[in-house]
């Protein structure tokens, strides 16, 4: 009996240890189902958050006048990703608004404040009586957000072509390139006191049918901008007219710390500042370099004094220009460039615009709004 009764002890600890056994086996398993059952749970929260945090957006933004639309909207990407689709994006307002063709934004669910988009063309925009048309091959751009606002934006375009028309235009004017870039950042320093923020572009083998006319030149023109604007903090997304005088009044300024353009032989260069006066027209100060724009600025110096005197003026002027050294090494030629010469400084204000003690004719700034 104590034999028997024995064995039966072994053979029930040999089913109990093979139970055990099977149940490590499936345990791996098991956790691994539970882990997906809770991220496919928060994956879904975090849709649902950012659809009614997007739905909270477009409420507030409808009750201060701008009707955002984004047609077919979907929320996609799991199990990684939150991807937000419109299959077109519109915006209106008392003022005018734009229409853009597909968009897609997209973040990781583990890097919230790190977003990536990119939009399908064409961009059609209409601000009082001027019409606005733009396109693209490719149209990407990142955003890296912050508690407190933001840490870099940047945004990268090929085969960029504007077209903006209007009753107040001779014609369309048209503007096509190779490439631009443009990036953003606040002003390490300055953005908390100044609510400043860095800005950078780049526009590589522009083309314009009136600057080529303008210079005498039809190479295309690559344009480097590096600036800060200074109380970008207050703009918003209201109206173009509210939004600038409301930067005004803040006395916001557009600080360029170097604007250069290369169109063949034709360069220039241009720091200075750039504001509103009270009269919403563009004011400021900008001092110039150039290289072979000589002819260009003699003939607008002597515009203003008729036909025979203007030419000897202008003559004269663009003489001047082209025996004047440039000191320094910002002027110093690279590559066999011709080196960049001092021009007067170039004033705006009082609707006027200004080289020098002369006073460019034909020309008046006009209110921006």
């Amino acid at each position: 009996m104590a034999q028997g009764s024995g064995q039966a002890d072994i053979a029930r600890d040999r089913r109990g240890g093979m139970r055990g056994s099977r149940f490590g086996l499936f345990l791996p398993f098991i956790l691994l189902a539970v882990v997906a059952v809770l991220w496919s749970a928060g994956w879904f929260y975090l849709r649902d958050r950012a659809g009614r945090e997007i739905d909270a957006w477009l409420t507030r933004e409808a009750a201060a006048g701008r009707t955002w639309t984004c047609a077919d909207r979907s929320i996609t990407g799991y199990p990684f990703r939150l991807e937000l689709r419109c299959a077109s994006v519109a915006l209106a307002r008392a003022d005018g608004g734009f229409t853009l063709g597909p968009f897609t934004a997209l973040v990781q669910v583990y890097q919230p404040r790190h977003a990536l988009f990119e939009a399908v063309g064409p961009f059609r925009t209409r601000q009082g009586d001027l019409a606005g048309e733009a396109s693209w091959t490719s149209l990407r751009g990142s955003f890296h957000g912050a508690a407190d606002g933001f840490v870099r934006a940047s945004l990268a375009v090929d085969a960029p072509r504007v077209t903006v028309s209007g009753p107040s235009l001779d014609k369309p004017v048209e503007v096509a390139g190779e490439h631009l870039e443009l990036h953003a950042r606040p002003t390490p320093g300055r953005f908390d006191a100044d609510g400043a923020v860095d800005t950078s572009l780049r526009f590589a083998k522009a083309r314009s049918a009136q600057a080529d006319a303008l210079v005498g030149n039809a190479d295309p023109a690559d344009i480097a901008l590096d600036a800060t604007l200074t109380k970008a903090v207050v703009l918003r997304t209201g109206t173009l007219a509210r939004e600038l005088e409301i930067w005004r009044e803040a006395e916001g300024r557009l600080e360029l710390a170097g604007l250069n353009l290369a169109k063949g032989d034709r360069r220039l260069q241009a720091k200075g500042t750039l504001g509103l006066d009270e009269g919403h027209r563009i004011a400021g100060q900008l001092d110039l370099r150039a290289a072979g724009l000589e002819a260009l600025v003699g003939g607008l110096v002597g515009q203003r004094y008729g036909a025979d005197r203007g030419a000897l003026v202008g003559a004269l002027v663009g003489g001047l220009l082209g025996t004047v050294r440039t000191p320094g090494p910002d002027g110093a030629p690279a590559g066999g460039e011709t080196p960049l010469k001092p021009l007067p400084p170039l004033r705006l204000g009082d609707g006027r615009i200004m080289l020098g003690p002369f006073t460019i004719p034909n020309v008046r700034l006009e209110p921006l709004y």
